[in-house]
């Protein structure tokens, strides 16, 4: 029992609060379309209903990345986030059918909602909520790509590094960003609905909301694919780990490096050239220490390190030093 709430305090933050807040969420927009008949109000409910099973999903998916590795599993379990995170792009498209299918209907067929007040309250609402979770998101992906980012300046650096960030976050990301912008959208169409006498406004609302819906499962469904064949691990990373390499005393080129990005954390392979003229317990004890300091890194979880002799060609392009 101590295991398992250790591993779900080290579960993904972002998505268990979106978890919870869309659930809160579904429930609250489910009634108010029931009790308005609005079909962009049903949309907005399904996008949520979608949302909190995801993001269910993809915390479960975190909770369990965090176990250790086994001997069956000596690489770990990084890349179950990204097959939880599969199963919930599969949610979405399902739910971006159904609500396709009430847009549709709607076109056809339009309805009169009626209790706007309703709508509109619910749908307020929804913006702060999602939004709240949108920023923490953001300052989720800030923190893992350490872009030192602050203030307004979180909302450039998300955008920038969103692709660089653990699956988990990313997924929050993408959704939240496509559910704030379809609350907007929802709220937009509510008002227009009530103000004026252009009926397939709440259709052409609801059909939007479901493309939306459609373009985050794609985005999402691409990055996990990615994520469970295996990415190379992004630039400014493996610039990190060179210059931390190269840092070390006698250590004097990287003959060849190999970083495989997991979940949210990083393998690494890379084979050293050492000063030449040490001996075998000297070159064994530098081996250890470039591994022992790589290991700090609290994104690697793994170092194979292979020794070479120095061949005095330089053969791995020297990363800048920059100020972390």
């Amino acid at each position: 029992m101590r295991n398992l709430i250790a591993l779900i305090k080290k579960g993904n933050t972002s998505s268990g609060i979106a978890a919870l807040g869309n659930t809160g969420l579904a429930v609250i927009k489910a009634i108010a379309a029931s009790i308005s008949g609005s079909g962009t109000m049903f949309a907005s409910a399904m996008h949520s209903i979608a949302d909190a099973v995801n993001q269910g999903f993809v915390f479960a998916g975190s909770v369990l990345a965090e176990k250790k590795p086994t001997k069956r599993f000596p690489t770990g379990f990084g890349r179950v986030v990204n097959l939880f995170c599969m199963v919930a792009v599969i949610v979405v498209t399902i739910m971006a059918y159904e609500t396709f299918h009430k847009g549709v209907k709607l076109l056809e067929h339009p309805e009169e909602s009626t209790n706007f007040w309703l709508n509109f309250i619910v749908l307020l609402i929804a913006i702060g909520i999602d939004g709240a979770i949108l920023i923490k998101a953001m300052k989720e992906i800030v923190k893992e790509t350490r872009s030192g980012a602050k203030g307004i300046g979180i909302i450039s650096s998300a955008v920038r590094n969103a692709g660089r960030a653990a699956p988990p976050t990313r997924l929050v990301f993408y959704e939240d960003v496509v559910a704030t912008l379809g609350q907007a959208l929802a709220l937009i169409a509510v008002i227009l609905a009530e103000f004026t006498d252009f009926k397939l406004l709440d259709g052409i609302a609801t059909v939007l909301i479901s493309f939306l819906m459609i373009g985050v499962a794609f985005k999402v469904g691409y990055d996990n694919m990615v994520g469970l064949i295996g990415v190379a691990a992004p630039k400014d990373v493996e610039d990190r780990i060179s210059r931390n390499i190269l840092s070390q005393t006698d250590v004097t080129d990287i003959g060849r490096m190999r970083i495989v990005q997991e979940g949210r954390a990083y393998h690494v392979e890379a084979y050293i050239e050492l000063s030449k003229g040490l001996s075998l317990a000297q070159a064994t004890a530098i081996k250890h220490k470039v591994i022992d300091n790589l290991l700090r890194d609290p994104d690697i979880s793994d170092v194979t390190i292979g020794i070479m002799d120095d061949d005095g060609v330089i053969s791995w392009t020297r990363p800048a030093t920059v100020v972390e």
